[in-house]
């Protein structure tokens, strides 16, 4: 095998990657306010319902900054992906940049990283939108019955957690482990399904399966209505904000606030989902870039906004709870006001399902275009104009485990594809960059020459460590720090070597920090499922690959 052909490339210039936009069936019905809309469709999830007490809990009301500086962050990579989408008009999102820049082997990992992040993270959303969904019926008066509301995992795990003798126990644990002792049995078997997160991945499957424009209507629907939820719960609580609460403004120091960086960043990362619809946009080269920002921008101030109100409220002492918004307007006697935050948050993480959820198949049936998947991957209907085989698949593969599975579980195989995803898109722009690309974007991420900057940054990181940190602690508590500094001292070198782009370079080593915040655990998951991934790419897709026919030819 010619180790050549793992890194062949698509020519950014031809067939949908440079400035003709390919028409694969799809309908192009999205504008610049539709794709903003899916993004903060995607980015305002469960997160702005739970992540935010957390985080407030340990840094304090200085978390609100926190939020620019994960937003300031993530503009990085959103400028990367804007200056990619403003280049190359063809679904797919970091895989079909990947294989424009960093070759055809990368693509695939790429690829398949993001296979089980759309499905893993979809999984997740639509276990805790049924904890949502429940809780707000029980608003209501209308009991769902337990055993049909946790997965058999979940419940189990809580129960041999029950036997264990453990004291102290969350009361969702105690009630868990409550539903599998109680629960009814058949066949020899426990009965414990989450019938409402599958139900709700196969609506929204269906939905996705009948059309884009119709997914969109609801979108937006959901999202404007989302939107307005969050501004009553933002005015709302102005009223009943104490600037005593905010004193002291960073209890914990910069440690606490920081403390929260990784779970805050998750708030973020939803806006590559974008770029998976850019064959169904209208002017994707000229929308996509502006959507992505606009999305942050928006959803930056929306979290600020959540952040200062609830650490006004109530002192952050009191947010160490998975419903924060709820909880403040509960102690001020707002029951009214709790009842709709617990109905928003259903609508939030309804429109977030959606969004991965057509994100998926479409990555499926671009790679499936360029022959490194089965070639139903790519079929659009005839009628409903989307990819018909991927959309359900896609649908399966989210709703079945959901019914089952163990939150904690599947929380273990997200996180480390989607920044590895991000990373490469950065590493990409530096690349289009050294080969004279970027001067043909319609959008160019700005260029600050990096040669000394990157290096200069490095020594003064290094010096500031040296003398706050515990080598030995950080060795034995987080040793994949190495790697981080390692690449920091080989970016440095190439940097000064060919005049590095900053801003990329920037985006590379802030999702490369961000990847060594996670556990082994999803090291571990990650890398089993990206070993299947290379079996699978060896066996089917690298003999299959269009560009290896066109090689041939």
């Amino acid at each position: 095998m010619d180790v050549k052909s793992l890194f062949r490339r698509k020519d950014i210039s031809r067939g949908g990657y440079g400035e003709e936009i390919s028409d694969y069936g799809l309908k192009r019905v999205l504008g610049v306010k539709d794709l903003t809309l899916f993004g903060i469709a995607a980015i305002i999830g469960a997160g702005i319902f739970s992540t935010i007490g957390r985080a407030a809990f340990n840094g304090g009301p200085a978390v609100s900054l926190l939020f620019v500086f994960v937003a300031f962050a993530c503009v990085f990579t959103a400028l990367c992906y804007a200056q990619f989408a403003s280049m190359i008009s063809t679904s797919g999102s970091a895989y079909t940049y990947t294989y424009a820049t960093l070759g055809e082997l990368f693509a695939w990992a790429i690829g398949w990283a993001l296979i089980l992040e759309y499905a893993v993270s979809n999984m997740v959303i639509a276990i805790s939108w049924s904890g949502y969904f429940t809780t707000m019926l029980e608003g209501f008066g209308l009991h769902w019955p337990h055993y049909l509301s946790i997965g058999y995992l979940s419940a189990y795990e809580a129960y041999k957690q029950a036997l264990s003798g453990a004291t102290d126990l969350p009361s969702n644990v105690l009630l868990a482990s409550e539903t599998y002792r109680t629960a009814p049995v058949f066949m020899g078997m426990k009965v414990l399904v989450n019938i409402p997160a599958g139900a709700i991945i196969a609506i929204l499957s269906v939905l996705v399966f009948v059309g884009i424009k119709e997914s969109k209507v609801v979108n937006n629907l959901l999202v404007f209505l989302k939107i307005g939820i969050i501004l009553l719960v933002i005015f709302a609580g102005c009223f009943f904000v104490k600037p005593e609460n905010w004193s002291p403004f960073a209890p914990n120091g910069i440690q606490g606030v920081l403390g929260g960086v990784a779970a805050v960043f998750f708030s973020f990362i939803g806006f590559d989902s974008i770029s998976t619809t850019a064959e169904e946009c209208k002017n994707p080269q000229r929308d996509m870039p502006r959507a992505m920002l606009y999305c942050l921008a928006v959803c930056t101030v929306l979290y600020i906004g959540i952040t200062l109100v609830l650490t006004g409220m109530v002192n952050f002492k009191e947010l160490g709870v998975d419903d924060p918004l709820a909880y403040v307007f509960q102690k001020v006697d707002m029951d009214m006001i709790a009842g709709i935050v617990s109905v928003s948050a259903v609508v939030a993480i309804t429109s977030a399902i959606l969004v991965f959820q057509i994100g998926q198949p479409r990555i499926w049936m671009t790679m499936s275009r360029d022959g490194l998947l089965w070639p139903r991957f790519g079929k659009v209907h005839p009628k409903y104009k989307t990819p018909t085989f991927a959309t359900i698949v896609a649908g399966i593969l989210v709703c079945v485990p959901s019914l089952f599975l163990d939150m904690q579980f599947v929380v273990d195989l997200t996180s480390v594809g989607t920044f590895f995803a991000f990373i490469t898109v950065c590493s990409g722009v530096l690349y289009l960059d050294y080969k004279g690309y970027s001067k043909k974007a319609k959008f160019k991420v700005p260029y600050i020459n990096g040669q000394y900057i990157v290096g200069l940054l490095f020594l003064a990181m290094a010096a500031f460590f040296l003398f706050k940190m515990d080598y030995k602690s950080i060795i034995e508590e987080k040793p994949l720090l190495l790697i981080f500094w390692l690449t920091w001292i080989g970016l440095s070198i190439a940097a000064y070597r060919f005049r590095f782009s900053l801003l990329p370079t920037v985006g590379i080593l802030i999702n490369l920090y961000l990847m060594t915040e996670l556990g082994w655990s999803n090291w571990y998951m990650f890398l089993i499922w990206l070993i299947i991934g290379l079996i699978v790419y060896f066996l089917y897709g690298h003999k299959k690959s269009k560009l290896a026919a066109s090689n041939k030819e």
